[in-house]
């Protein structure tokens, strides 16, 4: 066909079809020829590949580029382009899966007997495993497209099976187990994108908003700052799904754009949207350029930030059951022998998890037999033995996991770590893990948090002030991500709270910024009780509305209701009251832009940091922290600085320190400054008597991994420090 005089700049598939066809693998590869300068050239379908797991699918995939090609044609050129109009390239492959290669074959027994499973309408499936799991290779392309499955790491077992979740893993094996599916497609065009040679010139995905946060940044940090780095050119972090299903309406998706090298991008941010389930969706963008971070921002990048031992031991996940027979209402408790069996009301409890805390609780209690083994359980209590051994065990015996199916009278995890912190406290602070608004409160100690509640250990209002204001939230919101479906705050720990700098505040600051905590607590829950039938979450969208300029007298009849029913003009001015009063403790303006703030944050993170490799430690509750994680004089917090190492005259080398923490902290130090992963060996070099010390260093090593400080991909062989993830 002769070459088109002008760009084809109108050629695009049917608007039915969209930009992505190739569903089920999620990846499309094209390859067009540059659209300027088109002179002896040609641009069809076969210039675009694909891969696609489903042959009909595949088949349809091949016939929507045709027609899509014919449309372009007879607008732009007129009449057929050639005979025949249509040609099997054959150039998109179906029965291609595009993360995993292996050889499927059935499992046997010791006999040599094929193993079966009971399929889901009861008859005996053959069980089958992935033999030489590994990447595929994929078709050499100038682009790679693709709107990937949107499965969650958390679901891939139950989504895709245990033999091919794990031979994925196995395939992968520098990928994190928790990564959504669509991050191995990620990973994959960006090694592609790097590799020596490649023609490949961008990659663009559609996933969902997830790709945003902690276990996804990960495998977008390592190829961001690799040696050969890429660069997120486009990223719009958070957008409708338009036109979508009734069951799919609140999915949240995130588009990013790829290039190698280290380049500036443009970040476009949804400020308005309207119409989602017409054919004319209105959605507007606004648009800021700069460096894009891992976490879809421009500006402060807050994934850069390090875990603070200051704040270590003090945040954890409640409790996690794995068995809903553990949960019982206050009249099954009476039947399983509360208030007739002596010491149960410490094993029944008061229970609580997210719409517990912003609406009205359920008023369930639950089974914490914490501590016991199952013959003390039917010895002690057999109303909650017999109970639990036929609501819990039958699940818990199907349980992969071995602790759960030996120990099926508890929980499926200890919460050693919050059970701890929470011990000794009258109460404690908690957040729903995902939410619209970003909110703390406290809960009374015997109260026990689910799983999708994170606690902190302190009863200090002090410490609830600063988590509830403003420089923590934008704090927060920022580095904890959002949730795939739908588009509330993710508050996680490692990333939120870890290496968050609170303020070293005077005992006249802490004072003030108690007292409006006190009030901020205390007002919300009260207004709860006088009307259980307004959720925290309601009166906080009647806030935002006032705070981006509706006037009250501008809300509609129901809002005017919430507002009067959780008093939410009074409710604002004790929070501005707070963010007064935590920002006087930074010494900060409390007019300052999110970005200035965050700047702030991320920079005096990496000053307590330093601090801490000096042995400076501002510890947030000592009397806990110390005995467990630091030395006595660093119990009070204060600014001491500890005398680390001593010089070798001789050599010029330092002495390694004889202290504990003084240890962690050169360990830490080194870390730190090193340009890549280090072993003991490594480490110890730098200090006299080097050889002696490689075993001591292993060890600081060892235990800082346990703690989450340092990371290790070769088996524990050499470390780096974890950036807060």
């Amino acid at each position: 066909m002769k070459a088109p005089d002008r760009a084809p700049s109108s050629f695009k598939l049917p608007a039915a079809t969209g930009l992505v066809l190739l569903r089920h693998s999620g990846l499309e590869l094209v390859r067009p020829l540059h659209l300027s300068g088109l002179e002896g050239s040609t641009v069809d379908p076969h210039q675009f590949l694909g891969l696609e797991l489903n042959p009909r699918a595949a088949a349809i995939a091949e016939l929507v580029l045709w027609i899509g090609y014919l449309q372009w044609h007879f607008r732009t050129r007129g009449g057929a382009p050639s005979d025949p109009i249509l040609k099997a390239f054959r150039n998109v492959r179906g029965s291609f899966d595009a993360v995993l290669a292996s050889e499927l074959v059935l499992a046997r027994d010791e006999s040599g007997k094929p193993q079966t499973r009971l399929g889901s309408d009861g008859t005996p499936q053959p069980v089958t495993l992935h033999r030489n799991p590994r990447r595929p290779e994929w078709p050499a392309a100038e682009f790679i497209v693709g709107n990937p499955p949107f499965i969650g790491g958390k679901d891939l077992r139950a989504r895709l099976g245990d033999a091919y979740t794990e031979a994925l893993w196995a395939a992968h094996p520098h990928m994190n187990e928790s990564a959504d599916f669509v991050m191995f497609w990620w990973d994959r065009a960006a090694e592609l994108l790097t590799r020596k040679g490649t023609m490949l010139r961008r990659f663009g995905f559609v996933t969902t908003n997830s790709i945003s946060q902690v276990f996804q940044r990960r495998v977008m940090e390592r190829h961001l700052k690799a040696k050969r780095p890429i660069s997120l050119v486009t990223a719009i972090p958070d957008h409708p799904w338009t036109k979508a299903t009734r069951d799919a309406a609140a999915v949240r998706i995130a588009m990013t754009v790829v290039e190698a090298g280290i380049k500036d991008g443009v970040l476009r941010e949804v400020i308005q949207e309207g119409g989602l389930d017409t054919d004319q969706p209105a959605v507007e963008l606004d648009e800021r350029s700069g460096t894009i971070n891992s976490d879809l921002t421009v500006g402060a990048d807050v994934t850069t930030a390090i875990t603070l031992l200051a704040n270590e031991g003090l945040c954890s996940p409640g409790v996690k059951l794995h068995g809903a027979g553990f949960i019982v209402t206050p009249e099954k408790a009476a039947d399983l022998g509360l208030g007739r069996r002596p010491g149960l009301e410490r094993h029944i409890r008061q229970y609580r998890h997210g719409r517990d805390l912003t609406a009205r609780p359920r008023g369930v209690m639950v089974i914490d037999l914490d501590g016991f083994s199952s013959d003390e359980v039917r010895a002690r209590f057999p109303e909650v033995y017999q109970h639990l051994l036929t609501t819990v065990k039958p699940e818990r015996d199907q349980n992969n996991e071995e602790y759960r199916r030996v120990n099926w009278w508890l929980f499926g995890r200890r919460n050693t770590l919050m059970r701890g912190f929470t011990a000794s406290l009258p109460r404690y602070v908690v957040t729903v893990e995902t939410m619209r608004h970003r909110l703390f409160q406290f809960l009374d100690a015997s109260i026990l948090p689910d799983n999708k509640l994170v606690a902190v250990g302190t009863d200090d209002a002090f410490h609830l002030g600063v988590l509830s204001s403003r420089i923590h939230v934008t704090w927060a919101m920022r580095a904890g991500g959002w949730l795939g479906i739908g588009n509330d705050s993710v508050y996680v720990k490692s990333r939120c709270f870890d290496p968050f700098p609170f303020p070293l505040a005077t005992a006249s600051q802490r004072d003030r910024i108690r007292r409006a905590a006190e009030a901020l607590d205390a007002h919300r829950k009260e207004r709860q009780v006088l009307h259980p039938g307004v959720s925290l979450t309601d009166a906080y969208n009647v806030l935002t509305k006032l705070r981006a300029g509706i006037r009250v007298t501008s809300l509609d009849e129901e809002d005017r209701a919430i507002l009067d029913a959780a008093l939410v003009l009074i409710l604002r001015e004790l929070h501005d009251d707070l963010d007064v009063a935590v920002a006087d403790a930074y010494g900060w303006p409390a007019n300052l832009t999110d970005d200035d703030m965050l700047a702030r944050l991320v920079a005096l993170n990496k000053a307590r940091a330093a601090d801490e490799v000096r042995g400076v430690v501002h510890w947030l509750r000592p009397g806990f922290q110390v005995p467990r994680l630091g030395t006595p004089a660093q119990g009070t917090g204060e600014q001491v600085e500890a005398d680390l190492v001593v010089a070798d005259g001789a050599t010029g080398k330092p002495g390694f320190p004889a202290d504990d923490m003084a240890q962690t902290a050169v360990v830490m130090g080194a870390l730190m400054g090193a340009a890549g992963p280090l072993d003991a060996t490594a480490i110890a070099s730098g200090f006299r008597k080097a050889r002696r010390l490689e075993e001591r260093v292993g060890a600081v090593l060892a235990a800082l991994a346990r703690l989450g400080f340092v990371t290790t991909t070769d088996g524990g062989r050499s470390y780096a420090l974890r950036r807060a993830a």
